[in-house]
């Protein structure tokens, strides 16, 4: 494996504060701090969330992930002065988050306004073996002079969600002189908090502790002589009580027994086992490039952190939210990002997390009941936006439209359906990776049906044919239309393979059966014209079209907004992003690749790319069309999302789909990796300055690992394996190497392929 890239900042910069901040968080799945800095700055938003931990603070609020207490801010005074960048002089700065490990370091030399050099070093990681252990360490060396150094820090329960307050004090101490505990309840009482913490000063510290205002502080003091250095180890074991599950006595002794065993380890042994788990994780996901390009393999090894920081495997009833565990963007809501953008990366490489997920949805499938009775459907209405109950959680309204002054209604909740079939398109694709029948009988023949139920009633008659009317596809600036194509293509797949998956497990009862048939044939599937181009829905072709340029070259400002209103918009063909181009990358099987290729070419000039989801989608289905120069642009352009110039671009948390969507785009774009009828194919499109490609992959229980050049395919498998390579089958058994040329001279057929890797 070539060696890790790392994230790193040489400079300080107060306006990119929150997006360094995100960009370098740690996370293990269970918990998830933002990078800020150990000092305070007025705009910088500190934040620590914890997967799964949500209330709402007011029948006129929304539910949302709690910000939770702070344990990384430090007060940090040097010889009398208040240390903080934006005084004195920044001589030298370097921070790195270190994808290897998830550890941050920073180092740094400032210069003070009474003329004092100081170099200030600190640590931190979030354990992967142990979930609630978050460690840290500071170091701080005078080097003009001897100097007496003071920091204060502890556990700061004044943190809230943009000003909402959401828990309760239930209980403050420290313990033998040395162990702070704070202990925090929602104020419904439904979730638990507490957050046990120790620091560990050189000798000669004079140590004190002080509680008000909602913080918990631990206060110490020293002179050092210049050259020596004061050292603090802080060890703080943060653990959630959900769902009522704790009572305060016994998860305060449980919090402090973690607590000192952790302390026992010491910072480097846990950040030891800590990084042997990372090291398993690098081995069995991490795609490498060989490219002209470094940015393009800092960009693949960003996104796997992330997709690993972010997910929480522990808990089968949490999800991926949209901004992970990073910020407090979309209130930390679940959205269709998780099944269509995230879970494919986890199909192939850690298969059981990819379970955990949908068994999410399996497990919120009343409150989706719910939803559909209350709309007058059947079957599994999912929510838009989800929590942890499973309930609708999109707000009502979006914020005032500040050249109309109407607040905007938030649409999605009551017409944006194609959530529902975007699930069940996942439970299939687990189990052709999977061959998981376990989960199918149990869980995923459920999902199917549920769902499969909800477009049988959702349809309404016109002229003998069942149409799909009054709803919101991926392009949500087209709202309220009827037969928008992606929609109905997706119903259509979604009750097909629930009729199909209950058959072969004879579970499909003769009125379902005939339901679903009945759907099937009557179905309004629109066509693509001679040209190929599907149209979006009805109306979408009678509606004029503007120029694009400006915007797009503005993509994911929603720029459009401050001239057009949202009403303006629908009646143009002003797309947020292309959602006929969705599903040829999600239905492939039910396009020629010249009809891709048109409703590429059709569409790209009418699509803003506002949503971070469009680019790399458009990136694939290009790859697929083999534009390999434009797949990468779009690739490319995506990963610029986040880890672009802009320096507000995800001050509220990373954009968790992009994430995914970068690993998709390399292995289901450059790689052309697909699940096709329980089979796997690979047709690859590899960009001109990537010279080889390699990634490991997971199918069917089996460990493989794919090498591409532009000439050749190397494959290793520990046994047979069958696969579809440049259109033709081949079966593989241990290693082998493939060139293309053999392939296009004919004299690579089906069957067994010789050859040495």
């Amino acid at each position: 494996m070539n060696t890790l890239t790392s994230l790193t900042r040489s400079h300080f910069d107060p306006h990119s504060l929150n997006k360094d901040a995100t960009l370098m968080a740690s996370g293990n799945g269970y918990l998830g701090i933002r990078a800020t800095l150990e000092e305070d700055y007025t705009h910088q938003t500190r934040g620590m969330f914890c997967a799964g931990f949500y209330h709402r603070a007011g029948e006129q609020e929304t539910t949302e992930l709690v910000n939770l207490p702070d344990v990384v801010g430090m007060q940090i005074t040097l010889d009398g002065e208040p240390f903080s960048l934006l005084s004195g002089t920044l001589l030298s700065s370097r921070r790195e988050l270190r994808y290897d490990c998830g550890e941050l370091r920073r180092e740094l030399v400032w210069l003070s306004p009474n003329g004092q050099r100081f170099a200030i070093e600190s640590r931190r990681f979030l354990s992967a073996r142990r979930l609630s252990c978050f460690a840290q360490q500071l170091s701080i060396t005078p080097l003009s002079g001897p100097a007496t150094i003071t920091v204060t820090t502890g556990i700061d329960a004044t943190q809230t969600n943009v000003g909402r307050q959401h828990l309760d004090e239930a209980q403050v101490r420290v313990f033998d002189r040395a162990h702070m505990q704070g202990i925090y309840a929602t104020q419904d009482g439904a979730h638990q908090l507490t957050i046990s913490s120790h620091c560990r000063v050189g000798d000669g510290a004079v140590t004190h502790f002080t509680a008000k205002n909602r913080r918990l502080t631990q206060c110490s003091s020293a002179t050092v002589e210049k050259g020596q250095s004061f050292n603090l180890e802080k060890i703080s074991w943060i653990a959630a009580w959900l769902d009522g599950s704790g009572q305060n006595n016994d998860i305060s002794a449980d919090g402090l027994r973690h607590l000192r065993d952790a302390l026992g380890q010491g910072y480097d042994a846990l950040l030891a086992e800590s990084a042997a788990s990372w090291t398993t994780f690098w081995t069995r996901s991490r795609v490498e490039v060989a490219s002209d390009s470094p940015d393009d393999q800092q960009a693949l090894d960003f996104a796997l952190y992330h997709l690993f920081a972010m997910t929480p495997c522990h808990d089968a009833r949490a999800s991926i939210a949209a901004k992970g565990l990073t910020g407090e963007g979309y209130k930390g809501h679940v959205f269709w990002d998780t099944e269509v953008f995230l879970l494919p990366f986890f199909l192939v490489t850690r298969p059981g997390v990819a379970r955990q997920l949908l068994r999410y949805r399996w497990y919120n499938l009343p409150g989706a009941r719910q939803k559909a009775i209350q709309y007058g459907y059947q079957g599994a209405l999912f929510p838009w936006e989800s929590a942890r109950s499973g309930d609708e959680e999109t707000p009502a309204f979006a914020a005032i439209n500040i050249r109309t002054g109407v607040r905007q209604r938030v649409a999605s909740a009551l017409a944006e359906h194609h959530l529902v079939a975007d699930i069940a398109w996942a439970v299939v694709n687990y189990y052709q990776a999977t061959q998981d029948g376990e989960f199918m009988a149990r869980e995923g023949l459920d999902l199917l049906r549920e769902t499969a139920l909800f477009w049988m009633s959702r349809t309404v008659e016109v002229n003998g044919r069942l149409e799909l009317h009054d709803v919101i596809g991926p392009d949500e600036y087209t709202e309220h239309v009827n037969n928008n194509a992606f929609t109905n293509y997706m119903a259509h797949y979604n009750v097909a393979q629930a009729l199909a998956w209950l058959r072969e497990w004879q579970l499909c009862d003769a009125a379902f059966e005939s339901r679903a048939e009945d759907f099937l044939a009557r179905l309004w599937l629109p066509q693509p014209d001679e040209q190929g181009v599907l149209a979006q829905d009805d109306t979408f072709m009678e509606k004029p079209s503007i120029d694009l340029t400006r915007y797009q070259a503005r993509a994911g400002s929603q720029a459009i907004l401050l001239d057009y209103s949202r009403a303006e918009v629908n009646e143009m063909q002003i797309l947020k992003q292309a959602d006929v181009v969705m599903l040829t990358y999600m239905l492939p099987g039910c396009f020629t690749p010249q009809q891709m290729a048109a409703n590429l070419a059709f569409y790209q000039p009418r699509t803003i790319h506002d949503s971070s989801l469009s680019k790399a989608i458009h990136g694939i289905v290009a790859a697929r069309c083999h534009d390999a120069a434009s797949a990468y642009r779009f690739w490319h352009e995506g990963t610029q999302i986040d880890l672009g110039d802009d320096p507000h671009s995800c001050d509220d948390g990373i954009h968790a789909a992009a994430t995914g969507a970068i690993w998709l785009g390399a292995v289901q774009g450059f790689a052309g990796l697909r699940l096709h009828d329980g089979a796997l194919s690979l047709d690859p499109c590899l960009p001109s300055h990537w010279h080889e490609m390699q990634f490991p992959l997971v199918w069917h229980g089996q460990p493989l690992r794919i090498r591409l050049t532009h000439d050749a395919v190397a494959v290793t498998a520990r046994s047979t394996l069958s696969l579809t390579l440049w259109g033709k089958q081949v079966v593989i058994t241990g290693q082998h190497i493939f060139y293309r040329r053999d392939f296009f001279t004919g004299k690579a057929g089906s069957g067994t392929t010789e050859g040495a890797a």
